[in-house]
Order: structure tokens, then C-alpha cells, then sequence
């Protein structure tokens, strides 16, 4: 895609798709069907919605629950937007140097608009990433990365600023414990489901997924909840009542 002057690779299955637009405004109002034709469009607009409206708006649409589970947490407070770049990481013990290598291949396979979402199998106290990985992503201009294990290498995620969310920091290692499962399948991430192009969606509240198939029609709706929502705001300060505030916007 293209946004504010540069090409954008964004990664969905085990493909990449070149899209191209011109002049990205996300804060300017637009229907589904701007959103079905300009992927680079429906993309930057997520960026500009709360994580928390959208899990609200697939509740309300999907009758589903998509957000991850509260023990991911970012390792310093961020927001962006980004297209699934899934990574299965299966426990077993080995001495094969090549284990890994797919997942270092991933990373070479994604960037700008990319989202690293990794599952490392029983690996709460495993760093699945670190600074290496995570400057990789950065070089590559990926939006952030998410895994369901450890972390380690803060001091180099941090100086670079790669917003990565994590079940915890911790020292140890993936080599020699652990081989290369796969990319862009469906994956199991912090209690909900991921799959290669979904999109992610992630701001202090946490991390939440949008299944590909319905992520204009979320998107209308997380829109329109922020709006009601941030419309709340000046008007309980104005009236001091949220009673009346919720009567008057109907959200909640």
C-alpha cells in the first residue's frame, strides 16, 4: 500500500500483496465499499480506532469474542494497526541447527503493515523474541508483534521502540527446545483464534483480532462506537451525569 509516500507490503496467507493508494485520511468518513476496493484505506483506519471498540463492535456484530487474554501486555504503552503474520513454535527437544530457521524466514517475508503474532506451545517462561528478532521487524517496518510467551532483550526493543506485546519478560531461549511449526495458518494466541491476514488491532486496553472476512463491517461499527463514545466525554464534564449521557448517546 501507500501510505504518506512509501510502498507498503502487507501479508495475508502465505502470500504478499502489493496494494497501492494515494493520500491515506482514515478520519475522513468512508463506506464499505471504499473500504472493500482500498485495503491501504481500511487499514490506516483501524490505526485510528480504540481496540476496545473494536472487540465491542465484533460482540455486537459477530456474537463472538475476539480480544486476547489480559496476560499479554505491552512492554511500553503503543497503538497500531497491522495485517497477521502468524508463527506456530512446537515444543520439542533438539540438537538441529535449522529448527528455527522458519521462523526467522517469516520475518524476512513480512513488512510494513505486518504484525509478528507468534505462538510459542507451553512457553509462558520461553522467550519466543528479543532484540534480534524485534530490530529485524523494526528494519522491515513492521507495525508490532505479538506473542503468546516470554520476551527478552527489552533494553534494544525499547531504544528502537518496537512495540511488542508478551505474557512477560523473561531470560531464557527457544533454541534447542522448540522447532519451527509453520506460518500463516491458524494459530490458538492468548484464549482466541488468529489466522495469516487477520487484523490486529492494539492500544493500551490490549490486543484484539478481526477476523479478515468481516473487517470492513467492524470497522463501520468501531467507528461509530468511538464516536458516540468521544462525544460522551464533553458532555459528562458539561452535565456531570453519565445517566443522562448514556440516554442521550445509548452507549455504554
Amino acid at each position: 500500500m501507500r501510505i504518506g509516500g512509501r510502498t507498503v507490503w502487507i501479508t495475508g496467507g502465505a502470500t504478499a500483496l502489493l496494494l497501492v493508494a494515494a493520500g491515506v485520511h482514515a478520519d475522513t468518513p468512508l463506506t464499505a465499499a471504499d473500504y472493500e476496493h482500498d485495503a491501504a484505506r481500511m487499514l490506516e483506519a483501524y490505526r485510528h480506532v480504540e481496540a476496545a471498540s473494536v472487540s465491542d463492535a465484533e460482540e455486537q456484530l459477530l456474537h463472538e469474542k475476539h480480544y486476547m487474554s489480559h496476560k499479554v501486555q505491552a512492554i511500553f504503552p503503543t497503538k497500531f494497526a497491522g495485517v497477521a503474520l502468524t508463527v506456530l513454535l512446537k515444543k520439542e527437544e533438539n540438537n538441529d541447527p535449522a529448527a528455527l530457521s522458519g521462523m526467522l524466514s517469516a520475518i524476512d517475508s513480512g513488512g510494513p503493515g505486518s504484525v509478528y503474532v507468534m505462538k510459542v506451545e507451553d512457553g509462558e517462561d520461553i522467550a519466543g523474541m528479543g532484540g534480534l528478532m524485534g530490530t529485524a521487524m523494526f528494519a522491515r517496518g513492521f507495525a508490532g508483534a505479538v506473542v503468546d510467551g516470554g520476551v527478552r532483550d527489552l533494553p534494544q526493543l525499547k531504544r528502537i521502540g518496537f512495540p511488542v506485546y508478551a505474557t512477560g519478560p523473561v531470560p531464557s531461549t527457544s533454541v534447542s527446545h522448540y522447532r519451527f511449526g509453520g506460518m500463516n495458518g491458524t494459530i490458538e494466541v492468548a484464549g482466541t483464534r488468529v489466522s495469516g491476514g487477520d487484523i490486529i488491532v492494539a492500544d493500551q486496553d490490549g490486543v484484539v483480532v478481526v477476523p479478515r472476512t468481516h473487517a470492513v463491517e467492524v470497522l463501520l461499527r468501531a467507528q461509530k462506537l468511538d464516536e458516540s463514545e468521544h462525544s460522551m466525554y464533553p458532555y459528562i464534564e458539561k452535565f456531570h451525569s453519565i445517566v443522562e449521557a448514556v440516554r442521550q448517546f445509548g452507549r455504554i
